[in-house]
Protein backbone atom coordinates (compact mmCIF):
# COMPACT_ATOMS: atom_id res chain seq x y z
CA UNK A 1 0.00 0.00 0.00
CA UNK A 2 1.15 3.47 -1.06
CA UNK A 3 0.57 6.62 0.71
CA UNK A 4 -1.80 9.38 -0.63
CA UNK A 5 0.36 12.06 -2.50
CA UNK A 6 -0.48 15.15 -2.30
CA UNK A 7 1.85 17.25 -4.77
CA UNK A 8 1.74 20.42 -3.35
CA UNK A 9 3.47 23.89 -5.09
CA UNK A 10 3.20 27.38 -5.56
CA UNK A 11 3.18 29.63 -8.96
CA UNK A 12 2.07 32.74 -10.92
CA UNK A 13 0.06 32.84 -13.79
CA UNK A 14 2.25 31.36 -16.11
CA UNK A 15 3.21 28.67 -13.89
CA UNK A 16 6.52 28.64 -13.58
CA UNK A 17 8.40 27.31 -10.54
CA UNK A 18 11.50 29.34 -9.35
CA UNK A 19 9.57 31.76 -6.52
CA UNK A 20 12.51 34.56 -6.63
CA UNK A 21 11.76 35.03 -10.23
CA UNK A 22 8.43 36.51 -10.10
CA UNK A 23 8.42 37.44 -6.36
CA UNK A 24 8.16 41.30 -7.02
CA UNK A 25 5.15 40.58 -9.62
CA UNK A 26 3.13 39.85 -6.45
CA UNK A 27 4.52 43.26 -4.11
CA UNK A 28 4.86 41.08 -1.55
CA UNK A 29 7.62 40.14 0.27
CA UNK A 30 9.51 36.75 -0.52
CA UNK A 31 9.28 35.87 2.63
CA UNK A 32 5.17 36.21 3.27
CA UNK A 33 5.00 34.60 0.00
CA UNK A 34 6.76 31.10 1.76
CA UNK A 35 4.74 31.53 5.11
CA UNK A 36 1.46 31.43 3.17
CA UNK A 37 2.46 28.17 1.48
CA UNK A 38 3.91 26.60 4.69
CA UNK A 39 0.27 27.69 6.38
CA UNK A 40 -1.13 25.30 3.91
CA UNK A 41 1.36 22.95 3.89
CA UNK A 42 0.70 22.67 7.74
CA UNK A 43 -3.07 22.13 6.87
CA UNK A 44 -2.72 19.02 4.98
CA UNK A 45 -1.51 17.10 8.23
CA UNK A 46 1.14 14.43 6.49
CA UNK A 47 3.21 12.34 7.83
CA UNK A 48 6.07 13.59 6.07
CA UNK A 49 7.06 15.89 2.87
CA UNK A 50 9.21 14.46 -0.21
CA UNK A 51 11.44 16.04 -2.68
CA UNK A 52 14.04 15.49 -4.99
CA UNK A 53 17.84 16.02 -5.15
CA UNK A 54 18.06 19.64 -6.65
CA UNK A 55 15.60 20.76 -3.61
CA UNK A 56 17.30 18.23 -1.26
CA UNK A 57 20.77 20.12 -2.14
CA UNK A 58 18.87 23.72 -0.48
CA UNK A 59 19.11 21.76 3.09
CA UNK A 60 21.95 18.82 2.47
CA UNK A 61 25.05 21.25 3.93
CA UNK A 62 27.40 18.73 4.86
CA UNK A 63 30.41 17.61 3.47
CA UNK A 64 31.40 13.77 2.75
CA UNK A 65 32.42 12.61 6.49
CA UNK A 66 32.06 8.33 6.34
CA UNK A 67 33.17 6.26 9.03
CA UNK A 68 36.60 4.98 8.99
CA UNK A 69 37.20 2.17 9.29
CA UNK A 70 33.20 1.05 7.01
CA UNK A 71 31.06 -0.99 9.74
CA UNK A 72 29.02 -2.91 7.52
CA UNK A 73 25.31 -1.54 6.38
CA UNK A 74 21.79 -2.60 6.00
CA UNK A 75 20.21 -2.64 2.80
CA UNK A 76 18.25 -2.05 1.44
CA UNK A 77 16.49 -0.55 3.95
CA UNK A 78 17.81 1.05 7.05
CA UNK A 79 15.28 2.48 9.89
CA UNK A 80 17.21 5.19 12.10
CA UNK A 81 13.93 6.39 13.45
CA UNK A 82 10.51 5.13 13.75
CA UNK A 83 7.32 7.28 14.91
CA UNK A 84 8.49 10.18 13.91
CA UNK A 85 6.26 12.93 13.95
CA UNK A 86 7.28 13.85 10.48
CA UNK A 87 9.81 12.74 8.04
CA UNK A 88 11.34 14.86 5.08
CA UNK A 89 12.41 12.39 2.18
CA UNK A 90 14.79 13.42 -0.30
CA UNK A 91 15.90 11.33 -3.69
CA UNK A 92 19.23 11.32 -3.83
CA UNK A 93 19.97 8.37 -6.75
CA UNK A 94 23.51 9.00 -6.34
CA UNK A 95 24.12 9.50 -2.90
CA UNK A 96 25.78 13.35 -3.45
CA UNK A 97 24.09 14.84 -0.64
CA UNK A 98 25.43 15.02 2.77
CA UNK A 99 24.18 16.08 6.16
CA UNK A 100 25.51 17.33 9.37
CA UNK A 101 22.48 15.36 11.42
CA UNK A 102 19.55 13.75 11.47
CA UNK A 103 16.81 16.00 10.46
CA UNK A 104 15.79 18.17 7.75
CA UNK A 105 14.10 21.42 8.34
CA UNK A 106 13.09 19.78 11.54
CA UNK A 107 11.81 16.62 10.42
CA UNK A 108 13.30 13.13 10.57
CA UNK A 109 15.43 12.53 7.15
CA UNK A 110 14.88 9.33 4.86
CA UNK A 111 16.96 9.48 1.77
CA UNK A 112 15.63 7.45 -1.25
CA UNK A 113 18.99 6.25 -3.03
CA UNK A 114 19.84 4.31 -6.06
CA UNK A 115 21.10 0.51 -5.78
CA UNK A 116 24.91 1.17 -6.78
CA UNK A 117 25.64 4.03 -4.07
CA UNK A 118 28.79 3.01 -2.26
CA UNK A 119 28.61 1.35 2.03
CA UNK A 120 30.76 4.17 2.56
CA UNK A 121 28.47 6.73 1.88
CA UNK A 122 25.19 4.69 3.60
CA UNK A 123 27.42 4.19 6.97
CA UNK A 124 27.90 8.21 6.84
CA UNK A 125 24.04 8.12 6.21
CA UNK A 126 23.60 5.75 9.51
CA UNK A 127 26.50 7.76 11.52
CA UNK A 128 24.25 10.61 11.18
CA UNK A 129 20.84 9.29 12.61
CA UNK A 130 19.28 9.32 8.72
CA UNK A 131 16.73 6.58 7.48
CA UNK A 132 17.74 5.32 4.07
CA UNK A 133 15.88 3.04 1.05
CA UNK A 134 18.44 1.96 -1.69
CA UNK A 135 16.80 0.47 -5.00
CA UNK A 136 17.09 -2.75 -5.94
CA UNK A 137 17.72 -2.18 -9.42
CA UNK A 138 19.57 0.68 -11.49
CA UNK A 139 16.72 3.01 -11.63
CA UNK A 140 15.00 3.79 -8.29
CA UNK A 141 11.44 2.67 -8.32
CA UNK A 142 9.19 5.04 -7.14
CA UNK A 143 6.14 2.41 -6.80
CA UNK A 144 8.37 0.42 -4.54
CA UNK A 145 10.18 3.01 -2.23
CA UNK A 146 6.51 4.87 -1.40
CA UNK A 147 5.10 1.46 -0.47
CA UNK A 148 8.48 1.11 1.25
CA UNK A 149 7.65 4.36 3.38
CA UNK A 150 4.45 3.10 4.74
CA UNK A 151 5.46 -0.49 5.62
CA UNK A 152 8.55 0.20 7.02
CA UNK A 153 8.14 3.97 8.64
CA UNK A 154 4.23 4.57 8.89
CA UNK A 155 3.75 7.31 6.63
CA UNK A 156 0.18 7.30 5.05
CA UNK A 157 0.15 11.07 3.48
CA UNK A 158 2.69 12.75 1.75
CA UNK A 159 3.48 15.75 0.44
CA UNK A 160 5.33 15.79 -3.05
CA UNK A 161 7.43 19.36 -3.13
CA UNK A 162 9.34 19.15 -6.28
CA UNK A 163 11.32 19.29 -8.60
CA UNK A 164 9.93 20.16 -11.73
CA UNK A 165 11.21 16.75 -12.87
CA UNK A 166 10.26 15.18 -9.57
CA UNK A 167 6.66 16.36 -9.89
CA UNK A 168 6.62 15.07 -13.50
CA UNK A 169 8.29 11.26 -12.83
CA UNK A 170 5.27 11.23 -9.83
CA UNK A 171 2.82 12.21 -11.98
CA UNK A 172 3.94 9.64 -14.90
CA UNK A 173 4.30 7.30 -12.42
CA UNK A 174 0.79 7.31 -11.82
CA UNK A 175 1.45 8.19 -7.97
CA UNK A 176 -0.24 11.79 -7.44
CA UNK A 177 -3.61 11.52 -5.79
CA UNK A 178 -4.01 15.45 -5.81
CA UNK A 179 -2.62 18.34 -7.10
CA UNK A 180 -2.39 21.03 -4.35
CA UNK A 181 -1.39 24.63 -6.32
CA UNK A 182 -1.21 28.31 -4.61
CA UNK A 183 -1.94 30.32 -7.42
CA UNK A 184 -0.50 34.11 -6.78
CA UNK A 185 -1.27 37.15 -8.48
CA UNK A 186 1.50 37.64 -10.41
CA UNK A 187 3.44 36.62 -13.81
CA UNK A 188 7.36 35.62 -14.17
CA UNK A 189 7.61 36.00 -18.21
CA UNK A 190 10.84 34.14 -18.21
CA UNK A 191 10.66 32.07 -21.58
CA UNK A 192 14.10 30.43 -19.76
CA UNK A 193 12.07 29.28 -16.42
CA UNK A 194 11.28 25.91 -15.27
CA UNK A 195 7.09 25.28 -14.97
CA UNK A 196 5.88 23.44 -11.66
CA UNK A 197 5.96 20.26 -14.35
CA UNK A 198 8.37 19.15 -16.90
CA UNK A 199 8.06 16.20 -18.17
CA UNK A 200 9.09 14.53 -21.61
CA UNK A 201 8.48 16.16 -24.69
CA UNK A 202 5.07 15.27 -25.18
CA UNK A 203 4.09 16.12 -22.42
CA UNK A 204 0.83 14.29 -20.16
CA UNK A 205 -2.27 15.48 -21.23
CA UNK A 206 -2.80 12.30 -23.02
CA UNK A 207 -2.23 10.82 -19.30
CA UNK A 208 -4.45 11.96 -16.87
CA UNK A 209 -7.48 14.29 -15.99
CA UNK A 210 -8.04 16.62 -13.68
CA UNK A 211 -11.01 17.21 -11.27
CA UNK A 212 -11.69 20.23 -8.91
CA UNK A 213 -12.13 19.20 -5.14
CA UNK A 214 -12.09 22.81 -3.96
CA UNK A 215 -10.92 26.24 -4.25
CA UNK A 216 -10.40 29.04 -1.82
CA UNK A 217 -9.28 32.54 -2.02
CA UNK A 218 -7.18 33.71 0.44
CA UNK A 219 -4.68 36.39 1.61
CA UNK A 220 -3.31 38.94 -1.12
CA UNK A 221 -5.67 37.69 -4.11
CA UNK A 222 -4.19 34.18 -3.78
CA UNK A 223 -6.15 31.30 -4.68
CA UNK A 224 -5.93 27.95 -3.75
CA UNK A 225 -6.85 25.31 -5.80
CA UNK A 226 -7.16 21.54 -5.23
CA UNK A 227 -7.79 18.97 -8.02
CA UNK A 228 -8.69 15.25 -7.95
CA UNK A 229 -6.43 13.12 -10.55
CA UNK A 230 -7.36 10.54 -12.16
CA UNK A 231 -5.20 8.16 -14.64
CA UNK A 232 -8.44 6.46 -16.57
CA UNK A 233 -7.06 8.66 -19.54
CA UNK A 234 -5.00 6.27 -21.53
CA UNK A 235 -5.12 7.45 -24.79
CA UNK A 236 -5.26 11.19 -26.60
CA UNK A 237 -8.81 11.80 -26.65
CA UNK A 238 -10.04 9.05 -24.43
Amino acid sequence: MKPYVVCHMMGPLDGQLLVEQWTPSTGQPYDALIAEYDRVHEQFGADAWISGRAVGAEFADGKPHSPIPIPSVERPVHVARSGADEYAVLIDPHGKLHWTGPKTYGAATIVLLGRDVPDAHLAELSSDGISYVTAESDKIDLVHALETLNTKFGIKRLILEGGAHTNAEFLEAGLVDEISLLLFPAICGRTSSQTIFRTRPDGLADRLRLSMISSEVRQAGVMHLRYKVDYACKNKGG
